[in-house]
C-alpha cells in the first residue's frame, strides 16, 4: 500500500515538473495565428476654453488650449477561434444556405403554371377508353 502511494506521488511530481510552460502555449498560439497587439492610436481630446478677464474697465476673453482625455485604442487584435466556434459558425452558414435553397424551391413551385393541356389529354384518354369498353359490352 505504501509503495502504491509512493508511485502515485512520484507520478504527480513528474507531471508537475515536466508540464507545458506558458511560453510553450504562447508560441503555439502564435503558430496558429495569434497576432500580438502591435499598433495603437492615442487620441487626445483637445478643447478650447476661454476665461473672461477684466482689463481697464473692459471684459476680454482669453483663450487657452487644454487636453482633457487621453484614450488608447488598440488595433490588430485577433483571437483564434476554437474548434467548437469554427464548427458552430460552419453549421450556421450551412443551415443558412439550406434555408435559402428551400425558399428558392418553394418560390419556383409557387410560380409554376398548372399544365392544363396534360389534364385535357388525360380526360380525353379516359373518355376514349370508356367508349371502347362500352362497345365491347
Amino acid at each position: 500500500m505504501h509503495e502504491r502511494n509512493m508511485r502515485f506521488c512520484s507520478f504527480i511530481c513528474v507531471l508537475t515538473l515536466f508540464s507545458c510552460s506558458a511560453n510553450h502555449h504562447y508560441r503555439k498560439a502564435l503558430k496558429k495565428g495569434l497576432k500580438p497587439l502591435i499598433s495603437s492610436d492615442t487620441i487626445r481630446i483637445a478643447t478650447i476654453d476661454s476665461i473672461p478677464v477684466v482689463k481697464h474697465d473692459t471684459i476680454i476673453y482669453e483663450k487657452y488650449f487644454s487636453s482633457k482625455d487621453t484614450i488608447v485604442h488598440y488595433e490588430n487584435v485577433f483571437v483564434p477561434k476554437t474548434r467548437l466556434e469554427t464548427r458552430i459558425e460552419y453549421k450556421i452558414h450551412r443551415d443558412t444556405i439550406r434555408q435559402v435553397t428551400r425558399i428558392e424551391v418553394q418560390k419556383a413551385k409557387a410560380s409554376k403554371q398548372p399544365n392544363y393541356l396534360m389534364w385535357i389529354f388525360f380526360i380525353a384518354l379516359i373518355f376514349v377508353a370508356l367508349r371502347i369498353v362500352n362497345r365491347f359490352i
